[in-house]
């Protein structure tokens, strides 16, 4: 084993650039190895140094509020899937943390920047492009990409610049300031929470970035040994579900365990599941096309041939937000709608539980211009106009549904389903309740991806249709997990590739940075960077009241399906959220005791004023 270092030997650069768009200025700024080693990269370090940036209390689309993207160590090494980048700021959808991935080759440039974070802060005098060239940072006039797709901004930018460069931006919601508009870059999308309306809030259409700067890695042989043998697991049983039909077999599976929230979560079957399933849309006669992300050899991207033979992503969320959850059932609508949201830069979740949610209204006599269940036309017409805010109904819904529902009045408040105002994901809670705490304690709201209690419900020791305190200890492994797969950052569909996760991690960290790191030293790493989330919405005023579901999960049995009459009591989700808390080493309100806020280091974290001086 190597002894540790006190500057960075390889993986990290430790450096942050600072960006202030308001007056151009910027400056770099080292992170210390201290900092690196105790939140890693990717999502950890992103809430640290958010945390650190963020005035308290600030509006999340003020210009002196931050957004930070955050590199990891692993980031242009040749381990799998570790071109990625996490992107963090207080969000304007819930006004807490909220933090999102993106696997684009544009995190390498960034890295090969010579960075291992970019703080950004201020709002441009006019649209504008952040070019990050190496060491040097300006900003270019974007006047003239106003109104693109980020993806198409992104070739008119690389005409102009040449192919170096690499791209990640907002599209037209974004520029509206749409609260759950999406950041993308090469089609990859940054996509809860309204990081793009962050973007759009300071007139930044995006950031350019090229960098010569190669990740430096400190056992260039051992590096290369462990990345083959994680390439040929990745190859492996573990992950071969999503190489064969992708995330979209997901479909069949929740519908038979009655766990497809359907018609706006009042039911856990589609009647027409079979149609819109995974295989459904992989017997469509159009041929298919299997992609692989930046430094992936997985290849879980499967693009599907619409009516005009345009190649549309889909993945199970797609399908299940703008199919069953509206009560959809036309695979050519489903994939015109999700090629619509990456277009316009719309978080397919929230917007699909929006509409959702306002399909519901319109049935109760509550939003008389809405669409109807199954109105996929109206679906598609309603996209567009939520992401220019382009008239009343469409500016109504451009808030999400937490904010929408307090606009129309209480009537429609039941109606709204969402976690801390982040619209739910595609795993009914009322049949799936280990995953039920997941959401409900999630730090960005709920969330699928941050929280990978479902692992539990579906595990044959666990009933899933019991709200056990005793799935509290399970759900914190499963977060702790993402927490530092996040961090790392490394694809969460290679976790099940690894024997032990944190053994492994620390062999690839060891092999990279120089910097020796135990199974434990990881474990505590990832309580720790799921603890700053929790101070830092805590800072931000979201309280113990916030961990829970909407009364439609805890009042009303669940309608159709192989479980119907399922139940989740408050009781039974208040006793498992207590058992996190403890899990945690929380306190009872969920608040972190100093002791452990000493012990995972937490304890007098710096504050970075701004504006600050450039140096």
């Amino acid at each position: 084993m190597t002894t540790p270092g006190t500057t960075p030997r390889g993986g990290w650069h430790g450096r942050r650039r600072l960006v202030d768009l308001t007056t151009g200025a910027t400056h770099d700024e080292p992170i210390a190895l201290e900092t690196l080693r105790a939140f890693v990269g990717g999502v950890g370090l992103g809430a640290r140094l958010l945390l650190e940036h963020a005035p308290e209390g600030v509006d999340p689309l003020a210009p002196e509020a931050p957004v930070i993207v955050a590199l990891s160590p692993l980031v242009g090494t040749p381990l799998t899937t570790s071109a990625k980048l996490a992107v963090v700021a207080k969000s304007p959808l819930t006004r807490g943390i909220t933090d999102a991935l993106a696997s684009d080759r544009f995190a390498i440039e960034l890295k090969h920047a010579g960075l291992d974070a970019l703080v950004v802060q201020g709002a441009a005098p006019r649209w504008s492009v952040l070019v990050v060239d190496g060491p040097t940072t300006r900003l270019e006039d974007a006047q003239d990409l106003v109104g693109l797709s980020a993806l198409d901004a992104e070739q008119r930018l690389r005409d102009r610049h040449g192919e170096g460069f690499r791209f990640f931006g907002i599209g037209v919601a974004g520029e509206h300031r749409v609260p759950y508009a999406t950041i993308s870059g090469d089609g990859r999308h940054a996509g809860r929470g309204g990081l793009g309306a962050v973007f759009g809030a300071k007139r930044l259409k995006g950031i350019l970035a090229r960098g010569d700067a190669a990740t430096p890695l400190f056992d260039r042989e051992r590096v290369v040994a462990l990345a083959k043998d994680l390439s040929r697991r990745s190859l492996g049983e573990a992950t071969a579900k999503y190489r064969t039909l992708g995330t979209v077999a997901n479909v069949a599976l929740l519908d038979r365990l009655g766990a497809l929230p359907t018609r706006n979560f009042r039911e856990g079957s589609f009647e027409s599941a079979s149609d819109v399933s995974g295989e459904a849309f992989h017997a469509e006669p159009a041929p298919k096309v299997r992609k692989h992300c930046a430094a992936c050899t997985i290849g879980c991207e499967h693009l599907f041939a619409d009516k005009q033979g345009r190649r549309v992503r889909l993945e199970y969320e797609g399908i299940f937000a703008l199919g069953p959850l509206c009560g959809v059932s036309d695979r050519d609508v489903i994939l015109a709608a999700a090629a619509a949201c990456d277009d316009l830069g719309l978080d397919v979740i929230s917007a699909g539980g929006t509409i959702a949610f306002a399909m519901e209204c319109r049935e109760q006599g509550l939003l008389p211009d809405a669409p109807t269940f199954g109105d996929g036309q109206g679906l598609l017409d309603l996209l567009p106009r939520i992401a220019r805010r382009a008239d009343p109904l469409g500016d109504l819904l451009a808030a999400g549904s937490r904010e929408a529902a307090r606009r129309i009045g209480p009537p429609a408040q039941r109606f709204a389903c969402h976690v801390k105002g982040l619209e739910l994901p595609g795993y009914e809670p009322r049949a799936l309740q280990a995953m039920a705490l997941g959401l409900a304690v999630g730090a960005r709201g709920a969330d699928h991806n941050r929280s990978g209690a479902y692992e539990v419900d579906l595990s044959a020791a666990s009933d899933r249709l019991t709200a056990d305190a005793g799935k509290a200890v399970a759900a914190v492994r499963t977060e702790d997990k993402a927490a530092l797969l996040d961090s790392l950052i490394v694809c969460k569909f290679l976790r099940a590739a690894f024997d032990d996760l944190e053994q492994e991690a620390a062999a690839m960290l060891e092999a990279v940075t120089g910097e020796p790191f135990t199974p434990d030293e990881l474990a505590e790493a990832a309580a720790r960077i799921v603890t700053t989330k929790r101070m830092f919405n805590l800072r931000e005023g979201l309280t113990a009241a916030d961990d829970t579901l909407p009364d439609r999960f805890l009042e009303e049995p669940l309608e159709g399906g192989s479980v119907a009459g399922a139940r989740l009591t408050r009781e039974g989700l208040g006793a498992m959220v207590a058992a996190y808390y403890a899990a945690r080493g929380w306190d009872e309100a969920g608040r972190v005791p100093p002791a452990r806020a000493r012990a995972l280091g937490l304890s007098d974290l710096p504050q970075h004023p701004y504006p600050w001086a450039s140096a």
